[in-house]
């Protein structure tokens, strides 16, 4: 990781890159950075004082917002220290993403509660953009790599006890909602202004459309922990990719999903309605190893996550960047879907696009450079270089 020296106030323009605008793609357009935000490059005299940083044959795209991530640089985000949660943001920073939400998985409610308490403030402090609680309320029938004796029913109570914890800093909360009080959760959540997630549910499609009448409006990673589809039983994976209320998670690391299905999930919702996660684990942007996972232990070899024992997926070692270049190389999906569904679908999911996920005037100058190859070449955060372009 770089970080710049150029002095805080100071003006800096990029010039010569494709920039990726929500309007679309403009060659050779000038990005124009003023102290933490973005200025008005039609405001600002081509001959004005300034640090000129020349990108041309790059791609300039907004900083990548990850709404489901719990860790990476070997730390864990449900289990670490301070420090070590900063490890792990830092590490996924220096990969793009300039805004993620911590993610915790199933354990008692106490350890949970003091788990939000510290993510709290990290959040409070602007390290991270909140907490989401994946687990424990979810279908031990899906329970992928949580710990089945510690799943228990979305009870209103509970549910909110946890989002209590956090002292406003909860963004979401995954459960299944065909378990009972699973309805009345989702409910409860958007009274409170906490995204209800549909996730590691065995729902079936009618059950999932109760949900998302109730207030539910994001499948976590969809496909993964639910019910396939099926041309008799649909499951919540059609009732979750018809509703235009929902976003759909999608990990997209070549061992999740199939190109064929990502390829089907943004041909029907597109970037408006799909939201790149990393769904990351301690070992993103680290290495092969032995981890845990909460209580659980995973083995990851040759950058693929699995439980110890049984042998489930368990997260992923992804980065945003590697997201956002396979997308593109191997996916073939267009570059502006791609950055709506890595940086402004997530933004405004969690509120936050008056202020991140598009490269507009009066925004936090949080950015991303790409080369021709689709590479990381930059990163800026809030106007200082996290990964600086002119040192690589």
């Amino acid at each position: 990781m770089t970080t710049s020296t150029d002095p805080a106030g100071s003006r800096t323009v990029l010039t010569g890159a494709r920039v990726v605008l929500p309007g679309g793609t403009v060659p050779g357009s000038r990005v124009v950075v003023e102290g933490h935000r973005l200025a008005d490059p039609a405001a600002v005299p081509a001959d004005a004082p300034a640090t000129e940083i020349d990108l041309t044959g790059c791609w300039v795209v907004p900083g990548f917002v990850d709404l489901h991530n719990h860790g990476g640089g070997g730390a864990s985000f449900t289990s670490g220290t301070v420090e070590e949660v900063l490890r792990g943001v830092h590490t996924h920073r220096a990969h793009g993403t300039t805004t993620l939400v911590a993610s915790t998985v199933t354990g008692d409610l106490d350890s949970l509660a003091r788990r939000a308490g510290l993510l709290s403030e990290l959040a409070e402090d602007g390290e991270i953009a909140g907490v989401h609680f994946e687990g424990p309320f979810i279908s031990p029938c899906r329970k992928g790599a949580h710990s089945e004796e510690l799943l228990r029913h979305p009870d209103p109570s509970e549910v909110r006890k946890l989002v209590e914890a956090a002292r406003g800093q909860a963004r979401m909360v995954t459960l299944a909602a065909e378990l009972p009080g699973g309805i009345e959760s989702v409910r409860m959540l958007r009274e409170m202004g906490v995204i209800a997630a549909v996730g590691h549910t065995d729902a079936t499609y009618e059950q999932t459309v109760e949900a998302v009448e109730a207030g539910a409006t994001v499948a976590t990673h969809l496909f993964n922990a639910m019910p396939p589809l099926g041309h008799r039983s649909p499951g919540p994976v059609t009732a979750l990719l018809e509703d235009e209320r929902v976003t759909v998670e999608l990990i997209d690391d070549g061992v999740h999903l199939h190109p064929g299905a990502l390829g089907l999930a943004f041909r029907h919702a597109g970037g408006r309605r799909v939201a790149l996660i990393t769904d990351a684990m301690d070992a993103a942007g680290f290495g092969d190893g032995r981890y845990l996972l909460g209580p659980l232990e995973v083995d990851v070899v040759d950058g693929v996550a699995r439980l110890t024992e049984g042998g489930s997926i368990a997260g992923s070692t992804l980065t945003l960047d590697r997201a956002f270049r396979r997308a593109v190389t191997e996916d073939g999906l267009p570059v502006e879907e791609v950055v709506a569904a890595i940086s402004s679908t997530p933004a405004r999911l969690l509120g936050l696009d008056d202020r991140i996920g598009s490269l507009e005037p009066g925004k936090d100058a949080d950015l991303v450079v790409l080369d021709e190859e689709f590479t990381l070449r930059g990163v800026m955060r809030k106007g200082a270089w996290v990964v600086d372009p002119r040192r690589r």
